[in-house]
């Protein structure tokens, strides 16, 4: 298994690594076991999700729905943004799973290549099946680096083990790991701060994430899941993306998830939000997880439009 450098121990912290690994061995060993239970998550179930597409005759309408990613625009109102920040674009892409279906990857490419931002972010799932090799899916991510700007940022998801952060790095992937990014703009400030996944591996940390920041200064908070919503509030963070539900991925007419993955209040499952001062956000994700297919739940590429009033 990986043996993280000394340099990557030290920004998620001595305890956390030793936590984040312990659990990423003991997923590896489980998925790879060759029992029933195992099989079954690993091969039955994404068949009967397409098979029962297929006897419902919505199989063919689930994969285009699948690449039918849409660009999303959503305006956000930051009292304490930065007067030189008003307008500022930053693009979010979540939830890849790039190994899944490598077409979904052409699809975003094609996508960006119309899309105006100041500030790329991907906020976690760049893998599909835990315990399977990575290499594909790493690949098929960097694919997307010519086209995400200057100085990407991205966190990792609960698909993601901390093996990734050195290939992303050297690509020019900076991954944040409960750590912060300052970017400036006519004299002033806005602070990007990314947490590791809150959700399996449970090694975030929102506070280091802004630690050393200037009290008063807007902060936006990377988060995979949305689970971290009231402690983000609670901290003062302006706005907090994030992603890991799919929205429900394939969900009855009207957008209703069927399956809920992360335990939040249903309004935090897709699309704006708010809690308290904060606002938040929460992607139906760019790509699919299990099954390349998606209903009544179109997967998204959002463009957050920062404003100040």
């Amino acid at each position: 298994m990986f043996e993280p450098p000394p340099d990557l121990t030290a920004r998620l912290g001595e305890s956390r690594t030793r936590e984040r690994l312990r659990l990423e061995r003991k997923i590896w060993a489980r998925k790879n076991r060759r029992n029933p239970i195992a099989i079954w998550r690993q091969a039955v179930i994404p068949w009967l999700v397409l098979a029962g597409l297929r006897v419902i005759g919505l199989s063919r309408r689930a994969y285009r729905e699948f690449l039918d990613v849409r660009l999303v625009e959503n305006a956000v109102v930051l009292p304490t943004l930065p007067p030189a920040f008003d307008g500022f674009r930053l693009l979010q892409i979540s939830d890849l799973h790039s190994d899944l279906d490598p077409a979904l990857i052409d699809r975003v490419i094609e996508l960006l290549g119309g899309v105006r931002f100041d500030q790329c972010v991907l906020t976690g799932d760049y893998h599909n099946r835990l315990g399977a090799p990575w290499d594909r899916s790493i690949a098929l991510t960097l694919r997307l680096m010519p086209h995400l700007g200057a100085k990407p940022l991205a966190i990792l998801g609960n698909h993601d083990f901390l093996a990734k952060v050195p290939p992303f790095e050297a690509a020019g992937l900076r991954v944040l790991l409960n750590e912060s990014v300052a970017l400036e703009r006519g004299g002033e400030r806005l602070w990007i701060c990314g947490v590791d996944d809150p959700h399996l591996f449970r090694t975030h940390d929102l506070r280091a994430a802004s630690a050393g920041i200037p009290k008063g200064e807007c902060r936006i908070l990377l988060a995979h899941s949305p689970e971290t919503w009231r402690e983000a509030a609670g901290l003062g963070y302006a706005l907090q993306v994030s992603g890991h539900t799919h929205g429900g991925q394939v969900c009855l007419p009207g957008g209703f998830p069927i399956v809920r993955k992360a335990p939040v209040r249903r309004a935090l499952l897709a699309g704006p939000w708010r809690e308290g001062a904060m606002r938040g956000y929460t992607s139906r994700g760019t790509g699919s997880c299990t099954a390349a297919a998606r209903l009544n739940c179109p997967p998204e590429i959002t463009i957050h439009i920062l404003k100040s009033t």
